[in-house]
């Protein structure tokens, strides 16, 4: 079957409720801790939503519960580098080499470039906020916004509380980007580098949000809804690559593996994937493993791509 079967709205709505219901017993992990104000999510919230590259929309659970992107902005804000810098630019300064470290190892750059090895882990995502066009912080922050608003076809709000408590306890991102600051792969001004990076971490989605974003990845960068053309395709296939070999962290191998899907996590709890020309698949569920990745929402989307064979390879 693979990649060139087509699904009916039928099927994959049967399939994702079966999924849905037997994943909601799934009480494994904890909401991330080192975010203070994450460690309050509510353990119960869990929703998944599928949104087809025609607009389509298929959604269960608590899915108008709202949660901070988190590193699942990541690809989205790699793709917009991409497009207003072009490719040779920004991998001037951030690598493509999956590392098989932690998101927030501190062994984050090269050897002899000391660039951050890819976009998906915090040293490279922080390069990649610096690239992003405009003067002051907040014109930075709002080119983000826009763009992220444009492949959710809706406005999306920041969670100023989330983004408060990054700031307050970001050592670890402050002591990466003081070590990119000395190898000159970072030139912007720290503290303002940061904030516009803390701020595109806590804008809110709901998982409908991030499938429909999703889905303009999965329809070669147009959005499905509104039907603009937000990204080159281009710029979406060096996205998925990146995303395929370096989303999930130190299990993307596996992941890969198992799975076959380019898929990105958040420590917010939240996981979306691609199936592209046909869907993204995104959910939400505050309890996390050790890697970072939600266990519920992991498990149902690989789950998903069994039942349905969609592995990119299958």
């Amino acid at each position: 079957m693979g990649m060139g079967q087509s699904f009916s709205s039928t099927l994959l709505r049967q399939e994702l409720e079966k999924i849905f219901v037997s994943q909601q017993k799934n009480q494994q992990g904890h909401p991330a801790t080192y975010i203070p104000e994450l460690a309050k999510a509510n353990r119960d919230h869990f929703s998944l939503a599928l949104v087809t590259t025609q607009g389509e929309v298929l959604a269960f659970g608590d899915k108008e519960v709202r949660f901070t992107m988190q590193s699942t902005s990541k690809p989205f804000l790699y793709s917009l580098a991409l497009k207003t810098k072009g490719p040779e630019f920004v991998h001037s300064k951030v690598g493509v080499e999956p590392t098989g470290e932690a998101f927030n190892s501190i062994i984050e750059l090269e050897e002899k470039s000391h660039r951050p090895f890819n976009p998906m882990i915090n040293s490279g995502a922080i390069a990649t906020t610096s690239l992003i066009a405009g003067v002051t912080t907040d014109e930075k922050f709002l080119a983000i916004q826009k763009h992220f608003q444009e492949l959710a076809g809706k406005p999306l709000d920041l969670d100023e509380k989330v983004y408060l408590s990054e700031k307050a306890t970001a050592h670890r991102n402050r002591a990466i980007s003081y070590l990119m600051k000395y190898f000159n792969v970072l030139e912007e001004d720290i503290e303002e580098t940061l904030d516009v990076y803390f701020r595109q971490c806590s804008l809110l989605v709901t998982t409908v949000d991030l499938a429909m974003m999703a889905a303009t990845l999965a329809n070669k960068g147009r959005q499905p809804q509104a039907g603009k053309q937000v990204l080159s395709p281009e710029e979406v296939s060096r996205t998925l690559s990146l995303m395929f070999t370096c989303g999930m962290y130190d299990s993307a191998g596996e992941w890969a593996f198992n799975v076959g899907l380019p898929a990105k996590s958040g420590v917010s709890g939240a996981v979306f994937a691609v199936v592209p020309g046909k869907f993204g698949i995104a959910g939400f569920s505050p309890n996390i493993d050790e890697k970072g990745h939600s266990y519920r929402v992991s498990e149902a989307i690989k789950e998903f791509s069994k039942i349905l064979n969609l592995s990119i390879f299958s």
